[in-house]
């Protein structure tokens, strides 16, 4: 009898949504997909940089392999980026690989740090027209990123890119168990080598490593002034990684209805940072085109694709080069270009929506796209649209305060009422909000519907009450709430009003 008590009561083991056939076959299939769409983005990377393209493929394997262990955000793609290519490049060209393997790793041990401080909440304050905003310009810079490939080349290519499109929107209408991407790419390839037609393919963009990667120090004297040196290439590498891969993260969660652990990868990317740069790789982030791939137009939602993606890169490189070589670019430009195009938000230009958008929402969106498209830089990108939209926040709530006055029957007595949220923005104008010169004796001032934020309002009350002691008038400031008398209390009459 206990043992089968024990045996209700023991807790069952949740089983792995992968271990289901259909889903290991998709996760399988969309790690492949990912794989193959990473080699020519890791390689063109790696010249970015300025750095081998083995530099870049091993960064990717482990990125890809680390983050789906340690990640908080199943199915997401990170490996070498174009954004950390960019922060990198100029210590890679002035100083040589092994100083920007050291960035790396310190970058990585940042981020751990900074998952820690709980740099993830910060999320909280990205408005949604900002995350419209990235991923518009995401979209964009995926489309641009192809152009190259469209340009100066046979004439081929452009028939070989309209099949493949014709491949990844047709297909899907008669069956989604292969991922149209992965179709795509084979049917290309076959047509290319059997046809035995000049194109430009995978080889062409960088030679693929023929070994593993190998377990290492950076080769560097470890003395403060290397450390002077690292430290800005590693915060920058901190920065733009995290914000690029939380805002990636946000974005798969709404994609997928999901939520995610934004601490857990904040402090994942740390570690992935710092593996892969004892590997000698250039370092990395969430790779947001190839998220789309998995998440979008291959259907993967667990971490076993993330693992595969990283899994099957190494061995394409390196056991089957070869083939890898011999697939056409257009394939891959191909299957870049479903991917920009379904990531762009449509509706948000919609004329409809414009119509009825208030303006500083679409000024906000405008501008995270325009500086992103500006400086190539998502990162930047973004953080002109948080600062725009702060602005237009501040520039907002500044008008919303009101000041409202009765006197009292025996006419002894003003009573003012304001109402609304003191700041450095709103306060300003609070001191012109009173009769000075005609109040009576004893003013009361009303904050019940009021709420002090900061010393700008301490200082504007402040003003008041001392514009009314020079006319030898008393001042009573009652009913603020809880916070609002904390910071009130601490600051008022310190802060020089009136001077």
């Amino acid at each position: 009898m206990s043992s089968m008590l024990s045996a209700v009561t023991r807790p069952r083991l949740s089983r792995p949504s992968w271990l289901s056939p259909r889903v290991f076959r998709t996760e399988v299939l969309a790690g492949l997909v990912v794989a193959l769409a990473l080699i020519p983005e890791a390689i063109s990377f790696s010249i970015l940089a300025g750095v081998d393209p083995r530099v870049g493929l091993f960064a990717s394997f482990t990125m890809a392999v680390v983050i789906s262990i340690c990640g908080g955000r199943p199915a997401m793609i990170s490996a070498a980026t174009g954004a950390i290519a960019l922060v990198v490049a100029p210590l890679a060209k002035e100083h040589g690989l092994d100083y920007l393997i050291a960035a790396v790793i310190l970058g990585g041990a940042i981020q751990v740090l900074l998952a820690a401080l709980g740099v993830a909440k910060l999320m909280r304050f990205i408005p949604r027209s900002v995350m419209v905003g990235f991923v518009n310009a995401l979209a964009i810079l995926i489309f641009a990123a192809q152009v190259p490939h469209l340009l100066g080349v046979p004439w081929l290519v452009y028939p070989l890119v309209a099949l493949a499109l014709m491949i990844m929107v047709g297909l899907p209408r008669f069956t989604r168990v292969v991922p149209a991407p992965l179709v795509a790419i084979v049917v290309l390839t076959v047509i290319t080598v059997a046809a035995a037609v000049t194109v430009p393919t995978v080889g062409d963009q960088g030679e693929l490593p023929n070994n593993l990667p190998t377990l290492g120090l950076p080769q560097i004297p470890w003395t403060m002034d290397t450390l002077a040196l690292i430290a800005p290439y590693a915060v920058g590498i901190a920065l733009v990684g995290l914000m690029e891969s939380l805002m990636t993260a946000k974005l798969v969660d709404d994609i997928t209805d999901t939520h995610s652990n934004k601490t857990r990868e904040s402090w994942g990317q740390g570690v992935a940072n710092i593996v892969t740069g004892f590997f000698g790789g250039m370092g990395g982030c969430a790779m947001i085109g190839q998220t789309m791939i998995n998440v979008k137009a291959s259907g993967a939602r667990t971490r076993l694709s993330t693992f595969l993606s990283g899994v099957f890169l190494l061995i394409l490189v390196v056991a089957l080069g070869d083939v890898v070589a011999t697939i056409p670019m257009a394939a891959l430009v191909a299957v870049m270009v479903i991917v920009a195009v379904s990531t762009f938000d449509w509706h948000s230009v919609a004329p409809a929506t414009l119509k009825r958008m208030p303006l500083g929402e679409t000024l906000v969106m405008v501008t995270t796209v325009a500086t992103t498209l500006a400086t190539h830089n998502l990162a930047i990108g973004v953080v002109a649209g948080v600062l725009t939209a702060m602005v237009i926040f501040a520039r907002r709530v500044a008008h919303l305060v009101e000041v409202t006055s009765v006197l009292d029957p025996d006419g002894g007595t003003r009573i003012y009422s304001v109402h609304g949220e003191l700041f450095f923005a709103s306060s300003n104008d609070l001191v012109y909000q009173f009769d000075y010169a005609g109040d009576p004796e004893k003013v009361i001032i009303d904050m019940s519907r009021a709420h002090v934020w900061d010393a700008s309002s301490v200082a504007a009350l402040d003003a008041v009450t001392t514009k009314y002691a020079a006319r030898g008038k008393t001042v009573e400031i009652v009913e603020l709430n809880k916070p609002s008398a904390a910071i009130h209390g601490s600051l008022a009459g310190t802060l020089g009003a009136g001077h």
